[in-house]
């Protein structure tokens, strides 16, 4: 078994998709990070990492046992033994998981680069461990509120987080709003649509807003998600906290 000494970890919990588990560039001077004094190194097919790295679905038991309290964790000078807890990698992407207790990967975190580095040398002339789990059925699904990584493709956290926050806007928007309004929202976002839209159905309506706003993020998406979120103070508050740390970030620069 290979193992990390004293690891960096910025935990993110309940991340289905790995493109929400920051690279350590991305990481901010309020997110709460953890020192774990020892974590197992697991080399695994690039399947099952994939599996672990953008799901919450149930890890292989024989994994789990593999891992079962080798993790360390530090505070305070005290060390606690983790239930299941591991550093995985397939040779090219690394994550770090914990489950929490439960079999799915609860928390997850990207390492520091030297630690990256460091799994990489220790698994460069072994072979991916494998582990008797039935993927043949598994296919990943993706949806409104768990894009595809090709639409979060090149975004920074603060992009990636207002477009969820859209993406959350556009599901209640969905749900609750009448044709009238869908036809409105779809002229905030595409004026030039506005001729045609009194003949559209509410449910092509929200499709055209849905198909223009998943695909990249602008100064436009920006403006329209602003609008958008303004009626939601639930959604309202994730939009401004996130605009105020980047406020909050170029006024200590």
């Amino acid at each position: 078994m290979l193992y990390l000494q004293d690891v960096w970890m910025n935990w993110f919990e309940g991340e289905e998709n790995g493109y929400n588990v920051c690279d350590y560039h991305e990481w901010r001077r309020d997110d709460q990070i953890e020192l774990m004094d020892q974590m197992p190194v697991l080399y695994l097919t690039p399947r099952l990492f994939s599996y672990i790295e953008n799901d919450l679905a149930e890890i292989p038991k024989k994994l789990l046992q593999t891992i079962h309290k080798r993790a360390i964790l530090r505070k305070r000078q005290v060390k606690t033994h983790i239930e299941y807890a591991a550093i995985i990698t397939d040779g090219r992407g690394i994550l770090a998981f914990d489950t929490a207790g439960y079999d799915i990967p609860i928390r997850k975190s990207r390492l520091i680069p030297r630690q990256e580095q460091q799994v990489l040398r220790r698994i460069k002339e072994m072979h991916p461990q494998t582990f008797e789990y039935n993927l043949d059925s598994y296919s990943k699904e993706y949806h409104l509120l768990s894009l595809h990584p090709n639409f979060m493709l090149g975004l920074t956290r603060k992009e990636r987080n207002l477009k969820q926050t859209v993406m959350m806007a556009l599901d209640q928007l969905k749900s609750s709003s009448t044709a009238d309004e869908l036809r409105y929202w779809l002229t905030e976002w595409n004026p030039k649509k506005y001729p045609r839209i009194k003949d559209m159905h509410a449910a092509d309506v929200w499709a055209v807003i849905y198909e223009g706003v998943k695909h990249n993020w602008s100064t436009h998406h920006e403006e329209f998600g602003m609008k958008l979120v303004r009626g939601n103070s639930f959604l309202l508050h994730m939009w401004e906290a996130e605009q105020a740390y980047e406020n909050k970030k170029t006024t200590l620069k």
